[in-house]
C-alpha cells in the first residue's frame, strides 16, 4: 500500500463508519443537544488539545536532552505533528516513527539514537495507558462486559505488549543476541537476494553500529540522563491527562453530568486497543467501537456525536496538521520514500 492509498483507505473508514455511526444514533434530541450545547466546553476542548500538543513536544526536548542532544521547540513540535501524520497512514500506528527518526537524521542525530527518542517515546505513552487498563477493568468492570469482540482485542494487546517489551528489554541487556538475530536475518535477506553478497560485511558492521548507539542511549536515559528521562514520564502523564480532558469537556458542554474517573478508565483502555488495530491510524474502529464505548457514559443518541467529536479533536485536528508538516518539511515525493522503506521492513 502506497502513502496516498493509505490516506484514502483513512478517510473512506473514517467517513463510512461515521456514516453509519450518526445514521443510527441520532435522533431529534440529539440535534436539540448540539445545537444548545455550552461553546465554553467546545473551547475548553480545544484548550486541553493544544495542550496534549505542548507536552507531547516538550516530551520529546525531554528524552533528547536525557540521550544528549539538543532539540528545539521548533522540532519537538514537529516530531509530535508527525507521529499523528504516520500513524494516521500505516497499521497499529507505527509509521510515525520512521518519520521523526529521518528529520532527527537530518538534524545531525544518528539514527540509533533518533530509534532510541521515538521508541522511549512510544513506549513511554503505552507504558501509561497499560496501567490505567487493569484499574479500569477493577474500577468500572463494566467496558468489557457484554462484547466478546473487546475481549478478544484486549487479550491480543496484552500478548503484544508483553512480546514488544520483552524483546526491548533483550535489546537493552543483551544487545548481542539481537546482533545475532540481526546477521542471521542478514544472511537469509543474502540468500532470497534481497542484500548483495558484496554488500553483506557492510549491512552487518552498519546494524551493529545502530545497535550499540541504541543500547548506549537506552543507558543514559538512566544514569546521566535520569532527571530529564523523569520529567519526560511527567509530560507523558499530563499528555494524557490533557487529551483524556476533551470527552469530559464535550458531554459537559452538551449539559450531562461528568464522571471524570470513568471517562478516564474508558478512555485509558480504550486508546490502549487503538494502538493495535490494523487498520491506518485504527480508522473505523476508533469511530465505531467509540460510540459503542461511549454508550457507557452518554445515552446512545449522544454515543455516536461524542465518538466522532472526540476523534476529531484528539486526531483529525492533528492529522491535518500532520500532512501539512510533512509536505512542507519533506514533500512528498521523500513522505512516500519513507513509508515505503517502512513497508519493506516490516514485510521482511
Amino acid at each position: 500500500m502506497s502513502l496516498r492509498k493509505g490516506l484514502i483507505v483513512f478517510v473512506l473508514l473514517a467517513f463510512g463508519v461515521n456514516a453509519i455511526v450518526l445514521a443510527t444514533s441520532v435522533d431529534q434530541q440529539t440535534i436539540s443537544r448540539i445545537a444548545s450545547a455550552n461553546k465554553l466546553g467546545i473551547l475548553f476542548a480545544l484548550f486541553s488539545v493544544i495542550c496534549a500538543w505542548l507536552c507531547d513536544g516538550f516530551r520529546f526536548i525531554a528524552i533528547g536532552k536525557a540521550a544528549g542532544e539538543i532539540l528545539s521547540f521548533k522540532l519537538g513540535m514537529t516530531l509530535t505533528f508527525l507521529h499523528y501524520f504516520g500513524c494516521a497512514v500505516t497499521p497499529m500506528q507505527s509509521g510515525g516513527g520512521p518519520f521523526q527518526v529521518y528529520v532527527l537524521y537530518k538534524k545531525k542525530v544518528p539514527i540509533g539514537k533518533g530509534i532510541a527518542i521515538t521508541l522511549t517515546r512510544t513506549l513511554m505513552t503505552l507504558l501509561l495507558l497499560g496501567l490505567t487498563v487493569p484499574v479500569a477493568v477493577v474500577l468500572e468492570p463494566g467496558i468489557l462486559e457484554g462484547s466478546m469482540f473487546l475481549k478478544g482485542i484486549f487479550s491480543y494487546v496484552i500478548v503484544f505488549v508483553v512480546v514488544s517489551w520483552f524483546f526491548v528489554v533483550l535489546s537493552i541487556l543483551r544487545p548481542r543476541v539481537i546482533k545475532r538475530w540481526s546477521q542471521i536475518l542478514i544472511l537469509w535477506l543474502k540468500r532470497f537476494g534481497f542484500v548483495k553478497p558484496t554488500k553483506v560485511l557492510a549491512v552487518v558492521r552498519r546494524i551493529n553500529r545502530e545497535i550499540d548507539n541504541y543500547n548506549d542511549n537506552f543507558h543514559m536515559f538512566f544514569t546521566t540522563g535520569l532527571p530529564q528521562f523523569l520529567w519526560a514520564i511527567c509530560l507523558s502523564a499530563l499528555y494524557l491527562f490533557f487529551l483524556f480532558s476533551v470527552l469530559p469537556c464535550l458531554i459537559w458542554s452538551i449539559g450531562l453530568p461528568v464522571n471524570y474517573l470513568q471517562t478516564l478508565m474508558v478512555q485509558g483502555v480504550f486508546l490502549f486497543v487503538l494502538y493495535f488495530i490494523p487498520t491506518p491510524g485504527a480508522s473505523g474502529v476508533a469511530e465505531g467501537g467509540g460510540a459503542a464505548l461511549f454508550h457507557l457514559l452518554v445515552p446512545w443518541n449522544l454515543a455516536g456525536v461524542m465518538a466522532i467529536t472526540w476523534r476529531f479533536f484528539t486526531e483529525y485536528i492533528g492529522i491535518a496538521i500532520g500532512v501539512a508538516v510533512a509536505i512542507r518539511l519533506l514533500g512528498w515525493g521523500i513522505s512516500e520514500e519513507i513509508y515505503r522503506a517502512d513497508s519493506e521492513q516490516d514485510k521482511m
